[in-house]
């Protein structure tokens, strides 16, 4: 491309060097971070008394209708949610502004798209209901009539959700996304399974919350947008064309992004059963809560990386990208290796016929050490705005785990599914990274990140090691090594080097210089 360099962004200078732009991703990916954790320990709440509530055929038909909303929803979207956090930053967000006028731009073709697939599924749900929830029997057809009658709250949530992300401060998104919906969903499905409802009224529960999410979002984008102040909210033509250009090959990327462990969760209920499903759930859940690092960083830089990138500064957007990913290796990392050395024990607290999902739990969990090591590559190709770049290395995934799916989960059940999403989430993120080098100008990891793997590898792997040969691989095995890391924590804080990085890393997120 010729002519002159892209300005630099608001609230950017060209000489400020990267260490103003680590402060904010610091302290947004803070933010981020603590949303994530309270997230993952509700989602958790969830699964548990979805578990414990309904067994493994009634977890399999929730979770597999769960996995048909969600993944019809990110269907319906169309890519829009992401064009938001692509677009908004880069436009007039500010009464009078120019960004406004995404916001039809964005919302009324999703939302045409979800009332049509609505109302198309609650018609067709008596003759999917005997392929989907085979077993569940009158409660399958009103089961997956309330799923798709619930996908444009999902539409209309998640795009206005992705409107406060790129707008507003990360803790308004946090507060509805990480916090609001998480804490509802299980206390209303919590009360469907002590009063005996039902699975229809489960479904129910976990669905209300997003009416108070929809009501928050459009209050929240309001104001940084200017609605209702005489801010133009007529799109011109040339915002349809720009915004769909990056946004149509997201639509087909955001559903495998979306819908990974939900894929697997509908090929396991079509070729085993909803009790194998309900295993693979179960599994399901403890992998996507050791990405919630991942994903709570993800969406505090996001719009950060989607401003450095179109304002040209690469190296910046560089530096935020691989201090954020060896922040999620050092999380995450010892999340899985545990996960994976522990399966068993992890997996009983779900209820004693879910343990059989250990040996897939172990091969999920090594697959996303590589999903976390490379870190959000994803992201630096969407914010880059190379879509089409993302949807090429989703497909490969997909195709990765749908081929290896059909042939391995007719046999193997829940372990078959996990062989073809982690071998999926393998060959996504290997090709993500690769494609991800023109964008930066350099591979995504460097030594020091691949120092962090190591580092955690070590220590955590040691520790899982003793507390396997002491205790076994249940909860008392689990107990050792977590006990033998805590001890090593506790005599690394007591090094004046350990001491002083700690110093330092909280200044920054007190907004400080050191």
């Amino acid at each position: 491309m010729t002519g002159a360099p892209p300005p630099v962004a608001t609230g950017s200078t060209p000489d400020a060097g990267p260490a103003p732009e680590l402060r904010r991703s610091a302290r947004s990916g803070a933010v981020g971070l603590a949303g994530a954790a309270a997230s993952g320990a509700f989602g958790f709440l969830l699964a548990v008394v979805i578990t414990r509530g309904f067994g493994t055929a009634g977890a399999g038909a929730l979770f597999t209708a769960i996995g048909l909303l969600t993944v019809a929803g990110a269907v319906c979207c169309l890519g829009a949610d992401t064009g938001l956090v692509w677009a908004l930053p880069r436009r007039g967000v500010r009464p009078g502004g120019d960004a406004a006028r995404l916001l039809p731009v964005a919302l009324v073709p999703p939302l045409l798209a979800a009332g049509a697939l609505a109302l198309g599924g609650i018609l067709a749900a008596d003759r999917l209901a005997p392929v989907l929830l085979d077993g569940a029997g009158p409660d399958g057809v009103r089961l997956l009539r309330l799923a798709f009658a619930a996908v444009p709250l999902v539409v209309a949530t998640t795009i206005l959700l992705a409107a406060v992300r790129a707008v507003r401060p990360i803790a308004a998104y946090v507060g509805v996304q990480f916090l609001l919906l998480p804490v509802g969903r299980p206390l209303l499905v919590a009360a469907a399974a002590l009063v005996g409802a039902g699975t229809v009224a489960a479904l129910a529960g976990w669905a209300l919350p997003l009416v108070a999410a929809v009501l928050a979002g459009a209050a929240l984008v309001r104001g940084p947008l200017g609605v209702g102040t005489g801010t133009p909210l007529r799109p011109a033509r040339a915002d349809w064309s720009t915004f769909w250009r990056f946004a149509l090959p997201r639509a087909a990327s955001a559903v495998i992004d979306s819908g990974g462990m939900w894929f697997g969760v509908l090929l396991t209920a079509a070729l085993a059963g909803p009790a194998e499903a309900g295993v693979f759930g179960a599994v399901g859940r403890y992998v996507l809560a050791g990405q919630l690092a991942l994903h709570g960083l993800r969406v505090a830089v996001a719009p950060q990386l989607s401003r450095l990138l179109g304002a040209g500064l690469r190296d910046r957007a560089g530096a935020v990208h691989r201090q954020t990913t060896t922040w999620a290796v050092l999380l995450s990392w010892p999340v899985y290796l545990l996960l994976a050395a522990f399966a068993p024990g992890f997996l009983l607290l779900f209820g004693p016929g879910f343990t059989a999902g250990a040996a897939a739990l172990a091969v999920l969990s090594a697959a996303m050490l590589v999903n976390v090591g490379l870190g959000n590559v994803q992201t630096l190709l969407l914010m880059g705005g190379h879509s089409g770049r993302h949807l090429a290395a989703t497909a490969l995934g997909l195709a990765t785990t749908g081929l290896l799916g059909v042939l391995l989960v007719p046999a193997h059940g829940a372990l078959g599914a996990a062989i073809g999403w982690a071998a999926g989430i393998v060959v996504e993120n290997v090709v993500a990274a690769v494609a991800a080098v023109p964008v930066l100008g350099r591979f995504p990891v460097d030594a020091a990140v691949t120092g962090a793997a190591v580092g955690v590898a070590a220590a955590v792997g040691a520790a899982a090691l003793v507390g396997g040969l002491v205790a076994g691989r249940g909860l008392a095995g689990l107990a050792v090594a977590l006990g033998l890391l805590a001890a090593g924590a506790g005599g690394a804080l007591t090094r004046p080097a350990v001491r002083r990085r700690m110093a330092g890393a909280v200044a920054t997120l007190r907004g400080g210089t050191t």
